[in-house]
C-alpha cells in the first residue's frame, strides 16, 4: 500500500539525478529561450521564487534540487530564499522581497497557517501565482496546494509501524516540529484518533516540539526519556526531529530499548538503520514534491490551468496530475524504508 508505483520511482531517480548536477553546477533555471505564454508573463521566461520553512534544512534542500530540476526542463529560473529558522512570520519579508522583484510564481511551505495569508495576498494581487507545498495555508491565501500525502495516510503509517515496533502496547511520545505547523498538526490529531481506535494498549502520554530545530530536538528526546522512564516508542513527523532524536537514542542507554519511527530521508536515517537504532521510518520523496510543485506552479502561470478542481497538468517524468478540492494536487503515498531497502536510495 505504501510503495511507490514503478513510474513513480523512475521519476524520482531522473529529477533527483538532474537536481544533483545543478546544484552542484551551481544552476537556478535554464535559458528564456522557450518563455512562457501566460498572463502574467507574456512572452518572458518564469521567474519562480522556492521559500521553504527554514534554509540549512536536509528535507527542503532536496525539495528544493527537485524544484531546480523541473526549472531547467520547463526553462524557468528559480531561487531559494529563506529564513533560517522556522517560525511564523519569519517568511512574510520573503514574499513581500518576491512580489515586487517581480517572482512570476512562489513556492512556499507556510510554518503558519493563517500569518502569511496577508503577505500572499498582496503578492497574489500582484500578479504572482502562489503554490504551497509539504505545509499549507488556509485554501484562500494560495492557488494550488501540492500535498505529499494525505494527512489519513501519514498518520496512518507511523501509527502502524510504532504499534508493530513496540508490540502494540506501552507509552510512546511524539516529537514535532513547531506548535504552529499546519501539516504536522494535521497527522498528530489524525495519529491520536487512529491510537484512541484501533491500539487502546498504546498510550499517548505527550507530544513536545523541537521546532525544526536539530539541538532542541535531541535536548527534547533526553527530557522525555528522562520524564517518562516507562516509555516504549518515539514518534517524530519530521525530518530535523527523527534524526536528532537517532542521534541521541545511538549513544544511550535506550538504544534498542526504545523504538523509534516517524519522517525522516534516507541519508539523515542510514547509519541509524544500519547500527539498529531505528528498525523503519516513512517518507515521500521530497525531491518530487518540488518537482510536482514546479510543473504546476508554470501551468498556473502559462494558463494551463486555473486551480480548479477538475484540472489537469503535466509534470514531466511524474506523468499527469489532476487538482483536487480545494486546490490540492497529492502527490502519492508514503514509502516506507528500512535495512532491506535504505541503501537504494540517495537523497
Amino acid at each position: 500500500m505504501f510503495e511507490f508505483k514503478r513510474t513513480r520511482r523512475a521519476g524520482v531517480i531522473a529529477a533527483l539525478a538532474v537536481g544533483v548536477t545543478l546544484f552542484a553546477a551551481g544552476c537556478s533555471g535554464g535559458s528564456g529561450d522557450s518563455g512562457s505564454s501566460g498572463d502574467a508573463g507574456g512572452d518572458e521566461a518564469l521567474s519562480i521564487t522556492m521559500l521553504p520553512k527554514n534554509l540549512g534544512n536536509a528535507y527542503f534542500d532536496t525539495s528544493t534540487k527537485g524544484a531546480t530540476a523541473a526549472a531547467d526542463e520547463i526553462g524557468a529560473t528559480l531561487e531559494e530564499v529563506g529564513p533560517s529558522e522556522a517560525s511564523p512570520t519569519s517568511q512574510v519579508q520573503y514574499i513581500q522581497t518576491a512580489a515586487q522583484q517581480g517572482a512570476g510564481a512562489l513556492i512556499v511551505s507556510a510554518n503558519d497557517p493563517e500569518a502569511l495569508c496577508d503577505a500572499l495576498g498582496e503578492a497574489s494581487d500582484a500578479g504572482v501565482k502562489v503554490v504551497t507545498f509539504d505545509s499549507d495555508t488556509n485554501p484562500d491565501c494560495r492557488d494550488l496546494f501540492i500535498n505529499q500525502a494525505t494527512a489519513e495516510g501519514i498518520a496512518k503509517i507511523q501509527v502502524d509501524l510504532i504499534a508493530e515496533q513496540i508490540g502494540d502496547a506501552g507509552q510512546i511520545a511524539v516529537l514535532s516540529a513547531s506548535a504552529n505547523a499546519t501539516n504536522q498538526n494535521a497527522w498528530i490529531e489524525t495519529m491520536k484518533e487512529l491510537l484512541a481506535a484501533d491500539h487502546p494498549n498504546i498510550e499517548l502520554v505527550e507530544v513536545v516540539y523541537g521546532d525544526d530545530d536539530d539541538q532542541t530536538s535531541f535536548d527534547k528526546t533526553a527530557a522525555l526519556l528522562q520524564t517518562y522512564p516507562e516509555l516504549k516508542g518515539i514518534v517524530s513527523p519530521t525530518t530535523v526531529g527523527i534524526s536528532a532524536a537517532a542521534r541521541y537514542l545511538s549513544t544511550s542507554e535506550y538504544k534498542g530499548k526504545v523504538a523509534l519511527t516517524g519522517l525522516g530521508t534516507p541519508n539523515q536515517m542510514r547509519e541509524y538503520v544500519e547500527d539498529g537504532t531505528v528498525t523503519a521510518f516513512a517518507l515521500w520523496n521530497p525531491a518530487d514534491l518540488g518537482y510536482l510543485a514546479t510543473f504546476a506552479a508554470a501551468a498556473l502561470y502559462n494558463g494551463d490551468i486555473t486551480g480548479a478542481e477538475g484540472d489537469t497538468f503535466d509534470a514531466g517524468t511524474l506523468g499527469s496530475y489532476e487538482v483536487g478540492a480545494d486546490g490540492v494536487v497529492l502527490l502519492g503515498d508514503p514509502y516506507v524504508f528500512d535495512a532491506d531497502n535504505i541503501g537504494d536510495f540517495d537523497f
